[in-house]
């Protein structure tokens, strides 16, 4: 049995999470709300909601934890190409641009929307609602690939000290989610991030270069790196020339 939480009830240690023997293997705590602050406690202890429409609100601490190390991130030939085109088009003021901060709800709406294959996606509108909030604050940011003046791909995801915590990406045109976390992902390691938290293991994160890591290893991480001093000037730099 997990814990029901109130408004102001503390989360449960995440030692407590249910394990796959349990049929929900890392499922800690439900109930609760999506407010900023909540958020932020949830995030600054490894823990994140993960639901569908109609559910409670789930709370979730999963082991092994799936990250993605900033200096392993993987660039294919193709994205290479792609990458060095829109950096031209940057340096140039074409129609490729990237911008970080611009449309962070739009982003997270994007995200949101019903993929090509018809499926929805887990984020509801409270959800909207409490990472907007959080981007208020300062703690979540957006990666926005445009086109002609048109959104056409992003990432989004909370920042709090040198940890970042990705959330969603979204594409309307080919790799343009791809483009917008190459964008993000150069941004914090140059800025002294060497982890991103992906949450949970899936072959496309694979693909990029993610791989899951020990509960403890990840919390080991995150204890010091919320610590540090947070990134203040967020401005996407081209990650490869």
């Amino acid at each position: 049995m997990i814990p029901w939480l109130d408004s102001n009830s503390p989360f449960p240690d995440v030692s407590t999470a249910l394990t796959e023997a349990d049929g929900a293997a890392g499922l800690l705590a439900a109930g609760a709300d999506l407010s900023p602050w909540r958020l932020l406690q949830a995030y600054q202890h490894g823990i994140f909601p993960w639901y569908s429409e109609g559910q409670p609100i789930l709370w979730w601490s999963t082991d092994p934890r799936m990250v993605l190390h900033t200096d392993r991130f993987r660039i294919s030939a193709s994205l290479k190409k792609t990458l060095r085109r829109i950096a031209r088009s940057r340096a140039e003021g074409g129609p490729w641009q990237v911008k970080f901060d611009t449309a962070f709800e739009a982003v997270v709406r994007a995200c949101a929307a019903p993929r090509r294959d018809g499926a929805g996606t887990w984020i509801s509108e409270d959800i909207v609602q409490g990472y907007t909030g959080l981007h208020r604050m300062g703690h979540a940011h957006s990666s926005e690939l445009w086109h002609d003046g048109r959104l056409v791909g992003g990432a989004y995801g909370v920042c709090i000290g040198r940890m970042f915590y990705g959330e969603s990406m979204f594409a309307r045109e080919t790799d343009a989610s791809k483009v917008a976390l190459a964008y993000l992902v150069h941004f914090l390691k140059l800025h002294g991030v060497t982890m991103v938290d992906c949450q949970q293991e899936t072959g496309h994160l694979a693909s990029l270069g993610a791989a899951p890591v020990s509960r403890a290893a990840f919390l080991a991480h995150l204890r010091q790196a919320v610590k540090l001093p947070p990134i203040t000037d967020w401005h996407p730099v081209d990650p490869v020339q």
